[in-house]
């Protein structure tokens, strides 16, 4: 790590000189189009210098100490159509508004994960937006959960605490998963590791598909998930908010703490947490045991936002406790089991007691502990003719599984993972409508194994890479493109045991080897082409061309013991390569005041994809193998390999919001993946856990103002439609064919107003309706205990469940 402290040195450097700019101003006037009248509490926003304003009751705004140059301004306000103008600023400029009414999102929306802030009309990469309107209004346990509705998008779960993005059938480390700027780095290898962020912490969430962000590395060859905070609240304001949340199923309750303010363009976001859950219920199961868990999450965000720019230090603390579902049950009743000490103090089984399923805090020896702490500096000056961003990033993740109730309270896994990130990028102003930018980034990591069961070994790893992006309109077209180079070397490290496999300082001659140290290197080369081209006014075609790298994770590298999230005994191959894509994407849509739609089509050739299979064993069935110190029996084995593989698929939107009659939309979206192995048998032709065809429609109705109380009131009632899903990996039989469910969802909100004040918001929402039983067949506890006495498999998902949330702002100083 030496090296990567040494590099991070002469980064900071660059962050010494401020440059001065001239004194600059963007004000003007907002109104309503059609009335003539002022419109007051708009947000006008800078993406690319973190700054803006609200205009005021006379619908006058003004922002000031901001740098000349070429940029995009959003406007936006709830129940008007986003704005988005490309703005010229020198000296004075001012910049008048006239809004027109629209309860629907004419995707008029920038997408701040590029190089630089861009229209997402004028962005070829396929993308999806979800505001925190979007957030709020839907029932979720953590922030993956609240992304289940974005087309192309699905998740794999183990119980309502864990949660990992899939992109199009891809996921783990095929999925780049950024927040606050970096990459979130937390073990994302393993099926029961989720996403450490708190989700009130969430302004936007940007969806990027396919492998065309360069800005972010290597290995987002599914794409990039960019989680955003809330922008730095306009000059002399101070403000906060209280939020509360309970949900019936699993007693989910939760609070939130925001404050917030800006001083003389010293800016502060602070914001606590705290969750509590305890076991969810379905109507097959009835109580699942030992799925409750204790959320607590910090986050502070400090900097300053002046003419030369912004730099903001961000700081956060995300500790999640929660248990582990096992599936284990009673073979006379089919009750769920927990472990208990006999009376020889050896592990057992006994039916969980009723009265624990409802406890909070209830944690048994079974269960996880997780916390992430993170620190980044973002900065952002203006030098010459641009913009130079620079951001570094430390990590520290600690991930600890305890699974033996013979051992008290001691971790059997372990692992500590601590990233340094960093980013240097230069944006050049644009320059007849050509826009370039340049940088470099990566990052270094450091992982070690504390625990006493040891599935990967210790390693060390640096990344890095170079890129360049550019973009250029012309007319009616508009093309963009760019290169990337990455290197990565990863060093592991030898571990060496005992004959009752205990960890040794140094060898000696009764050791055991139990890893051997090994260094590999991997480089490769990223692209991505594309063009977008206004047809006429309304419609649009994009295209395409990317191709992706990634490199082996240390799972896929490194593997060899009992992962308990499966169980089985994993092995993996130092001599694997890394693996490479290439992806063609093409859509077309229209969007007008009454009618959007947008068909994205993809196909994703992908060499080396890498997966594991069953090994046989000589004398015929599975081969076993056993790691004593873990205390759990033999286990399948497999092993990591790599083949070729082509996935393809799309993704259809549609959404009605007539004019006429401006509180009713209806919102619909289709999702389709198909992922083949190439050059394989009818067993094992497929992916396994490809996630199948989606259908979502809602139907939506809203009310900007009813009495002057009750502002932007909607209802909305939707169907989530998941079809059937038989084509699986056969072979080994570890996954089986999914019936499809259809899930009624519904929800009722309201902002509450008193004397043209906001006093509170309310939600009140209600997630499978019909109670359905159901399992996703990318749910990891499906796959648990037969159930005797029903015959079922495994465990069902979350039945019936109602949520309310209380929102409660407040102004210290507007």
């Amino acid at each position: 790590m030496k090296k990567m402290y040494s590099f991070a040195y002469l980064v900071m450097l660059l962050l010494l000189p401020a440059i001065i700019q001239a004194q600059n101003e963007l004000s003007g006037i907002i109104k309503d189009a059609k009335s003539g009248m002022a419109l007051p509490g708009v947000f006008i926003y800078i993406p690319d210098l973190e700054t803006g304003a609200v205009s005021d009751v006379k619908g006058s705004y003004a922002i000031k100490n901001i740098p000349s140059g070429f940029f995009l301004i959003e406007t936006s306000i709830i129940g008007y159509a986003r704005q988005i103008d490309n703005i010229s600023i020198k000296g004075k400029t001012q910049k008048n508004y006239s809004l027109t009414i629209s309860q629907a999102e004419l995707q008029e929306i920038i997408l701040t994960g590029v190089s630089s802030a861009t229209e997402w009309r004028k962005n070829p990469v396929p993308s999806t937006i979800l505001t925190q309107k979007n957030l709020l209004q839907n029932v979720s346990g953590n922030i993956i959960d609240a992304l289940q509705t974005a087309p192309g998008v699905s998740q794999i779960t183990e119980g309502p605490a864990i949660s990992k993005p899939v992109i199009r059938g891809l996921g783990y480390n095929r999925v780049v998963v950024v927040n606050d700027g970096v990459r979130q780095e937390g073990q994302q290898w393993g099926d029961e590791f989720g996403i450490e962020i708190d989700e009130y912490t969430v302004n936007r969430v940007e969806i990027l598909k396919g492998p065309s962000s360069l800005s972010y590395g290597s290995d987002a060859m599914a794409g990039v998930i960019n989680f955003l905070a809330p922008a730095p609240l306009p000059e002399g304001k101070i403000k906060g908010s209280i939020l509360a949340n309970y949900q019936t199923n699993n007693g989910l309750y939760a609070g939130s703490f925001n404050l917030a303010g800006n001083q003389n363009g010293f800016i502060w976001d602070f914001r606590y947490t705290k969750k509590q859950a305890h076991d969810y219920a379905n109507k097959y199961d009835g109580y699942v045991w030992n799925s409750g868990y204790g959320e607590n999450d910090f986050k502070a965000i400090i900097g300053l936002n002046k003419k030369w720019g912004y730099s903001h230090l961000r700081l956060s603390v995300f500790d999640l406790k929660l248990g582990i579902i096992e599936g284990a049950r009673d073979s006379a009743t089919g009750s769920f089991t927990k472990h208990f000490l006999d009376a020889n103090d050896a592990d057992s089984l006994g039916i969980a007691p009723v009265g624990d399923y409802t406890k909070y805090n209830n944690y048994p020896i079974i269960h996880q502990h997780v916390r992430h702490y993170k620190a980044v500096l973002d900065n952002n000056f203006i030098l010459g003719e641009g913009r130079l961003t620079v951001k570094l990033g430390l990590q520290q993740n600690y991930r600890q599984e305890a699974n033996d109730i013979t051992r008290g309270d001691i971790y059997n896994n372990y692992f500590f993972l601590r990233t340094i990130n960093y980013d240097a990028q230069y944006i050049m102003r644009e320059k007849n409508k050509l826009s370039w930018s340049f940088g470099v980034n990566g990052m270094g990591q450091s992982s070690e194994d504390r625990g006493i069961v040891f599935l990967v070994p210790e390693y060390n790893l640096f990344d890095i890479g170079v890129f360049s992006i550019a973009k250029k309109t012309m007319g009616r077209l508009t093309i963009s493109g760019g290169l990337r180079f990455d290197s990565r070397n990863l060093q592991t490290k030898d571990l060496y045991i005992d004959s009752n496999a205990v960890r040794l300082n140094s060898p000696n001659a009764k050791s055991i080897n139990r890893f051997t140290a090994h260094q590999s290197n991997f480089s490769g080369v990223s692209g991505s082409l594309g063009a977008t081209y206004d047809v006429t006014e309304n419609v649009y075609g994009k295209l395409n061309f990317s191709r992706g790298f990634r490199a082996p994770t240390i799972a896929e590298s490194g593997s060899d013991g009992i992962h308990d999230g499966t169980p089985f005994y994993e092995i993996g191959d130092p001599n694997l390569k890394a693996e490479s894509s290439f992806q063609v994407d093409a859509s077309i849509g229209i969007n007008t005041e009454d009618f959007s739609a947008e068909l994205n089509t993809f196909v994703n050739k992908i060499n080396n994809y890498i997966f594991p299979v069953k090994l046989a064993s000589v004398f015929g069935g599975d081969s076993l193998r056993q790691d004593f110190a873990s205390g759990l029996p033999a286990g399948s084995t497999f092993k990591y390999v790599s083949g070729d593989a082509v996935i393809s698929g799309g993704e259809l939107t549609c959404n009605i919001h007539p004019q006429v009659v401006t509180w009713l939309s209806f919102e619909n979206s289709f999702s389709l993946i198909h992922a083949i192995l190439q050059n394989q048998g009818d067993s094992t032709k497929y992916l396994p856990y490809t996630p199948p065809q989606k259908l979502l429609s809602t139907l939506r109705f809203s009310c900007k103002k009813i009495n002057g109380v009750f502002q932007n009131a909607f209802f909305r009632i939707g169907m989530e439609n998941y079809f059937k899903q038989d084509k699986i990996y056969y072979k080994f039989g570890n996954e089986t064919v999914t019936p499809g469910y259809t899930l009624i969802n519904a929800g009722i909100g309201t902002d509450i107003y008193s004397n043209n004040k906001a006093i509170c918001s309310i939600y009140i929402s209600g997630n499978n309706l019909a109670d359905v039983a159901y399992q996703s067949n990318m749910s990891r506890v499906k796959y648990g205990d037969t159930n005797n006495v029903t015959g079922r498999m495994g465990v069902y998902s979350m039945g019936r469940n109602f949520s309310i949330k209380l929102i409660i702002p407040f102004n210290i100083k507007n």
